[in-house]
């Protein structure tokens, strides 16, 4: 076996991104995205007008992984942040080193884009994931709270 590698992903990595998005989906016990979200997923990472950027972690040429990232901005620090929405590496697939590989990746777009910051959320029972970020050096900002407006609440605010 070779070691991981990473890259942008490609139009053609369409199956195994939602694939692998399916597996996240999966392992939060979330339900996986249905047939509109799938093309909205292709459309809005691939198409004329991204809105995110994508890579794909692979493993002997296999895709196992990813990482989806996407720009918010800091008034405070007057530049960017990179926003990690996603980084997911397959179970068959970890302690590999692909999960290091993707997110250290991420880490250097920031640093590319002279970023103030990177940002990412966790859930809370995902000790795994606490672990290997606070290994890395991350901190939890536990004096924030996550705010969420979804479908009929997000409507009604909409439409105040």
């Amino acid at each position: 076996m070779s070691g991981p590698t990473v890259r942008p992903a490609r139009p053609a990595d369409g199956p195994e991104l939602l694939d692998l998005i399916d597996a996240l989906a999966d392992y939060e016990k979330l339900p996986r995205p249905d047939a509109a979200a799938r093309e909205r997923l292709l459309r809005d990472g691939f198409g004329p007008a991204p809105r995110f950027q994508l890579l794909i972690g692979e493993r002997d040429g296999v895709p196992a992984g990813y990482a989806l990232f996407f720009e918010t901005y800091s008034s405070f620090l007057a530049r960017p942040t990179l926003y990690l929405e996603d980084l997911f590496v397959h179970p068959d697939h970890r302690k590999s080193g692909l999960g290091l590989a993707l997110f250290t990746a991420v880490a250097r777009e920031a640093a590319r884009r002279e970023c103030g910051r990177m940002e990412w959320a966790v859930l809370d029972w995902n000790q795994l994931a606490i672990d290997f970020y606070e290994r890395l050096g991350a901190a939890a900002m536990n004096e924030w709270h996550t705010f969420r407006l979804t479908g009929d609440a997000l409507a009604a605010v909409a439409q105040r």
